[in-house]
């Protein structure tokens, strides 16, 4: 039986983790924190990095760079009325200036609990991926295409991928911690 596509399941997994957690905002500014935003324009919702160059010249400060200057106040608009980033964008005209505030303990706190939602929520997927994985090779071996043998073993194999899948989302959101943590 080939549990490779299982193994896959498990990367992806951690994978989407690492990249969600990239939103969640430290003391320093990084593009990421905007990846969240849409913008009104033409029309139609698109999201910022598509109308705008998005920079971190300075670590208190992210700058948006309009691609259609005709855009400058409905990205900053935009920004502004994002509500879980509490930012106050300004714009001089040729770009929006968005001044990242520095955190407080309790907002450290707070964004440490919805790290901690995050994680659970990719321990659930593994879980997920996990128990898939544990149906497929029970239908196997009742389908008599796996001896009992074979079934102990890759579902040894599923477990310790699993456990892997874990310790690395555990280990990103550790780092991820620890780094909104610093002042």
């Amino acid at each position: 039986m080939d549990t490779s596509i299982y193994d896959q399941k498990f990367e992806s997994a951690v994978a989407h983790f690492a990249e969600e957690i990239k939103k969640v905002r430290t003391g320093r500014a990084h593009p990421d924190m905007l990846s969240g935003v849409q913008v009104e324009v033409y029309g139609t919702k698109m999201p910022l990095n598509q109308v705008a160059n998005i920079t971190a010249p300075e670590a208190t400060q992210i700058l948006v760079t309009p691609f259609d200057q005709a855009n400058l106040r409905a990205i900053a608009g935009a920004i502004s009325s994002t509500p879980d980033l509490g930012f106050n964008p300004s714009d001089d005209g040729h770009n929006v200036r968005v001044p990242i505030p520095p955190l407080t303990e309790e907002r450290r706190r707070e964004i440490v609990k919805s790290l901690n939602n995050k994680v659970e929520e990719a321990k659930i997927v593994v879980r997920s991926v996990r128990d898939e994985a544990r149906k497929a090779i029970k239908v196997a071996k009742a389908g008599k295409h796996i001896s009992e043998d074979d079934e102990k073993r890759i579902q040894a194999g599923i477990d310790d991928s699993a456990s892997q899948a874990n310790e690395q989302i555990a280990k990103i959101a550790k780092d991820k911690e620890t780094e909104i943590m610093t002042i």
